[in-house]
C-alpha cells in the first residue's frame, strides 16, 4: 500500500513538474498568441485521447510526456504509384495523389507502392490549444498537424514529429496551416517526411511565427536519390506574414523555403547547413527578407528564375533602409563554402510598418541555432 502511495505521488510530482506551459512568448508577427492560455494541462495517453484534445472547442494546453505512434492506426494502402526518378534504393518513389504520377509524370514507371493511411491527413488541431513536450519525450510518429478552416491562437511547441511514410513523395506533411490565423511553431523538430516539414496553403494562413525549430531533410529517400530531401517548406498563402527565426535547416535540396502567394516573410537569424540544390525559390508575389542568417554548404541560395522580390541585406548601407519600418538596420548574413545572395529590391520593405517585428542579431549569434533548435532544447 506504501509503495502505490509513492508511485501515486510521485506521479503528482512529475505531471505538476510538467505544467509549467509555454515557454518564452512569440515574436514578429504572432506575438500575443496565448495558445490554451491558463488552461487545466491534460495529458493524453493513447492516440485516440490526443485527436480528442486537439480537436475539441475548449481552450487546452496538451502535454506530450511520451511517442504518440499513429503509424498502423488508420491501416495501410497498397496501390499503384511511379518512379520519376529511378527504382534505385535512395530514390523517393510516389504515391498517384489525385492523379499525380498520371498527369505529371506520364512517362514515369508504374510501381506497387505501399503506406501507412494515417500520415495523409493530419490531426486537425482546434482554436486555443498550446501543444507541448516534456524534454524529449513529447514525439508524434506517423501522423502530422493541420491548422485549418479559422483555427487560430494555437502555440505548438518542443515537440517532435516524424516518420511519415518518407521513401513516398505525397507520404504526408508535418505541419499544415490554411485558413488560419495567430499560429506560433517554437522548438520544433520535423524529421522523416514524404512531403513538406511545413506547409502553409494558398489560403490565407495571417500571422505566423516559425522559431527555433529543427528542420532535418536528412533522409534515406529523395528525388535526387541521396541523402537530402527536396520537399522543406512552402509558404503560399495569401496575405501571409511569416515571421522565421533561430531556426536549423539542414540536408536538403530544395524548397528551403519556396514562397508564393503575396507572402511576406521575414528571415533573420537562421542557419542554413548542407543544401546540395537550393534554398529559397522566390515566385511571382512573394517578397522576402533576410537578414542575419548564415548560410554553410549551401550550393545555391536562391534558385534563378524567381520573380518575387528578395532584400537580401547586403551591406550596412543598403541596410539602413529597414529602420524606418523594421525599426532597426537590417544585419547582414553571412556565408561559408555558399552560393552567393543579391538581392536589392526594397520596394516591399514598407508592408512591415506598423506590425510586430521580430529582433534582429548579427548573424554570428546564427552560427549557434544548431545546438539550440528543436526539441529537447527547452
Amino acid at each position: 500500500m506504501k509503495t502505490v502511495l509513492i508511485a501515486s505521488l510521485f506521479t503528482a510530482f512529475l505531471r505538476t513538474a510538467a505544467a509549467v506551459g509555454v515557454t518564452g512568448a512569440a515574436e514578429g508577427f504572432a506575438k500575443g498568441v496565448t495558445g490554451g492560455g491558463s488552461a487545466t494541462p491534460v495529458y493524453p495517453s493513447t492516440t485516440a485521447e490526443l485527436i480528442s484534445y486537439l480537436g475539441d472547442s475548449s481552450a487546452r494546453v496538451i502535454v506530450l510526456q511520451k511517442t504518440f505512434d499513429f503509424s498502423t492506426t488508420e491501416g495501410t494502402t497498397t496501390a499503384t504509384g511511379c518512379a520519376p526518378w529511378g527504382t534505385g534504393s535512395a530514390c523517393q518513389l510516389a504515391i498517384n495523389q489525385n492523379g499525380w504520377c498520371d498527369n505529371y509524370q506520364a512517362t514515369a514507371k508504374k510501381v506497387t507502392v505501399k503506406y501507412n493511411n494515417a500520415a495523409s491527413l493530419g490531426i486537425q488541431v482546434k482554436s486555443n490549444k498550446s501543444i507541448i513536450g516534456v524534454g524529449a519525450k513529447g514525439i508524434i510518429k506517423g501522423k502530422g498537424l493541420r491548422i485549418v478552416s479559422g483555427a487560430s491562437n494555437i502555440i505548438i511547441q518542443n515537440i517532435h514529429i516524424t516518420d511519415l511514410n518518407p521513401s513516398l513523395v505525397w507520404g504526408g506533411d508535418g505541419i499544415t496551416i490554411n485558413n488560419a490565423d495567430l499560429v506560433w511553431i517554437d522548438h520544433v523538430t520535423t524529421s522523416l517526411m514524404g512531403r513538406q516539414h511545413i506547409v502553409l496553403g494558398t489560403s490565407a494562413s495571417n500571422r505566423i511565427t516559425i522559431s527555433n525549430c529543427d528542420i532535418d531533410g536528412t533522409t534515406s529517400w529523395s528525388p535526387n536519390c541521396d541523402t537530402y530531401h527536396y520537399w522543406g517548406v512552402y509558404f503560399a498563402g495569401s496575405s501571409d506574414l511569416v515571421t522565421f527565426k533561430n531556426n536549423y535547416i539542414h540536408h536538403t535540396s530544395g524548397r528551403s523555403p519556396k514562397l508564393a502567394g503575396n507572402t511576406l516573410l521575414h528571415a533573420v537569424n537562421n542557419y542554413w547547413y548542407e543544401n546540395n540544390g537550393h534554398a529559397f525559390e522566390i515566385d511571382a508575389g512573394a517578397m522576402v527578407l533576410a537578414e542575419g542568417n548564415v548560410f554553410q554548404n549551401v550550393a545555391t541560395i536562391v534558385e534563378a528564375g524567381g520573380a518575387g522580390k528578395l532584400f537580401s541585406s547586403p551591406n550596412t548601407s543598403a541596410n539602413t533602409a529597414c529602420k524606418a519600418y523594421l525599426g532597426h538596420n537590417c544585419e547582414v548574413n553571412g556565408f561559408g563554402t555558399s552560393g552567393t545572395m543579391s538581392g536589392t529590391d526594397t520596394s516591399f520593405i514598407k508592408n512591415f510598418s506598423g506590425k510586430n517585428i521580430a529582433s534582429a542579431s548579427t548573424y554570428t549569434v546564427a552560427k549557434t541555432v544548431k545546438d539550440t533548435a528543436g526539441f529537447g532544447n527547452i
